[in-house]
């Protein structure tokens, strides 16, 4: 201001006037600059804490343009490539299928912007597709046990009669009976839920029970099974705790079956310490194909079974408070149950 000259002509009063009018503009101007910067401050703030919202959420987020170019995706979107590509910007609400998952697709609008969201739904679908195969499979139980009970019935009167050369057929039809007798009772405890009465239980009666049940199985190799029980008891309920240690035992048969191997071992020990008891199955088979889905109910890589027999032993061992764990070198699974002080 001290270099800005005023005509001469002017008064001195319009002078002092017009110098006053222009520090007032002045100061007025970086009124509204110091404004603006805050101004341009908190909506960087706003726009970086919209990022963040939109990051955060969990589905996969897209805000599209009229002309459909993408104005702003969060990385879940980013991640998802292409699938933007086979959503139909038509629809208000629908479901794709992209990379072997399933996506619940929702589109609104806002101003001239389209608002895509997809949220994946694989798990929820899968659980859908369980239940209804559980309510089926269920189904299908009840009416196949009553046929089942009578031929097992004939089955039984037949084998007294039957000539001696004929008793290992004879002998056949009952391990497929009682193969599909196993079926049926595992599809309609996993159906109705698993619910133990807690008994104590000699851990040699668990020993004597897997004993009778292979005696049972149908297998075709030389398989040798060692079994080393402690002498103690256990808290749990007999008949389930039987049947999770036999579908883990079968487990190990078949895996021996699909070998190249002409024969194989199975072992089954316990190990005992204060606090709790573990029960260690291991065999000679083949690997565990793909342990992260081991335990999902009518999963199976097997000709045999329904891919219910692992899913119903882990309820079973999570209804008695235990876990499962796998190892692959050398492979075993591994049932750890709490102990009782008194046991």
């Amino acid at each position: 201001m001290k270099d800005f000259k005023l005509p001469e002509s002017m008064k001195a009063d319009e002078k002092a006037t017009l110098l006053q009018q222009l520090q007032s503009l002045i100061e007025q101007t970086y009124s509204v600059e110091k404004e603006y910067v805050a101004l341009r401050s908190s909506y960087n703030q706003l726009q970086g804490l919209v990022g963040e919202i939109i990051e955060a959420l969990p589905n996969a987020l897209w805000v599209l343009n009229s002309d459909g170019s993408v104005f702003l995706q969060n990385s879940a979107a980013q991640a998802l490539g292409g699938m933007l590509e086979h959503i139909d910007l038509g629809d208000q609400e629908a479901e794709v299928s992209y990379h072997d998952r399933h996506f619940l697709i929702k589109i609104s609008h806002s101003d001239e912007k389209r608002i895509v969201s997809a949220t994946d739904i694989t798990e929820q679908k899968r659980k859908e597709r369980l239940a209804s195969m559980g309510q089926m499979a269920a189904h299908l139980a009840h009416e196949i046990r009553n046929p089942i009970g009578s031929i097992a019935l004939l089955i039984s009167s037949l084998s007294r009669r039957v000539v001696p050369k004929n008793q290992p057929i004879v002998d056949e039809i009952k391990r497929s009976l009682f193969r599909v007798e196993r079926i049926i009772k595992t599809t309609l405890l996993y159906s109705k839920g698993v619910q133990p009465h807690f008994t104590k239980i000699p851990l040699k009666k668990l020993e004597m029970e897997s004993q009778a049940a292979v005696e049972s199985y149908s297998y075709t190799k030389e398989i040798h099974f060692h079994y080393a029980f402690e002498d103690a008891t256990i808290e749990g309920d007999l008949g389930l705790l039987s049947l999770a240690l036999q579908n883990f035992i079968f487990n190990a048969i078949d895996a021996i079956e699909e070998s190249d191997d002409e024969s194989g071992d199975v072992y089954l020990r316990t190990e005992i310490d204060k606090k709790s008891i573990r029960f260690v199955i291991e065999d000679s088979g083949i690997a565990v194909p793909d342990p992260d889905r081991l335990f999902e109910a009518f999963h199976t890589t097997k000709t045999k079974g329904n891919g219910l027999g692992l899913a119903l032993a882990r309820q079973i061992v999570q209804a008695h408070h235990g876990r499962i764990d796998i190892e692959t070198d050398p492979k075993r699974f591994i049932i750890t149950l709490e102990r009782q002080a008194n046991s």
